[in-house]
């Protein structure tokens, strides 16, 4: 009898996302709870955001949405246990941590890299732009520092960073984090996460 593969879950996230941050740090439980696997798909917001005239997040360019999503923050970090502090500035420049995440989401300690930045940010507020934080983050889970900082650096992964972002405009995303399930469904925001994972679960009990 054939033994079916988890279904996968393209898990899209963007480090100077505040409700990246939530996911990031719940989604290998909960994946594993409901039976799927994650790939973790780091990209950049920016340039989306740019084309829709948008020169920053829109938790700046408006100031109710700002102070909305900083208590809700406040609340759901309480809620998880997760702890959290206000970066500045906001948003962070994660252009490197993507690029270190994107050529490594393939290795086996994405997870454990991705929570790293993401508890340095929005847990002690540290500036991710720095490559000694990065490295000090990534020899504290195991990873080879020098290896992984100079890979992300290479025009070929800065290409291919680049080329996510497309991938990710036309897989119609146009926010972080975002879940994409077999078949091509997306589930947008921190709130989806759930959702998202119940549903490429059911595609299991509906393939077999």
């Amino acid at each position: 009898m054939r033994q079916d593969r988890k279904p996968v879950v393209e898990f899209w996230y963007e480090f100077a996302s505040t409700y990246s941050y939530l996911s990031a740090m719940r989604i290998e439980t909960l994946a594993s709870d409901y039976g799927v696997e994650i790939a973790w798909r780091p990209f950049l917001l920016g340039p989306i955001f740019k084309k829709q005239g948008w020169p920053t997040s829109p938790f700046n360019l408006y100031p109710a949405k700002g102070h909305y999503m900083w208590r809700d923050m406040e609340r759901l970090c309480r809620q998880y246990g997760l702890p959290f502090t206000l970066p500045s500035p906001f948003p962070q420049d994660a252009l490197l941590a993507a690029r270190i995440a994107h050529a490594a989401q393939n290795q086996p300690w994405i997870g454990a890299f991705t929570r790293a930045v993401f508890i340095a940010e929005f847990g002690q507020g540290l500036n991710i732009a720095d490559e000694s934080l990065m490295a000090e983050l990534l020899l504290e889970i195991g990873a080879p520092a020098r290896t992984a900082l100079s890979t992300a650096q290479s025009r070929e992964n800065k290409i291919s960073l680049r080329a996510a972002v497309t991938e990710a405009e036309k897989l119609g995303i146009f926010g972080a984090p975002s879940f994409v399930i077999p078949g091509g469904d997306l589930y947008w925001g921190d709130d989806r996460l759930e959702q998202a994972l119940e549903a490429a679960g059911n595609l299991v009990e509906t393939d077999a």
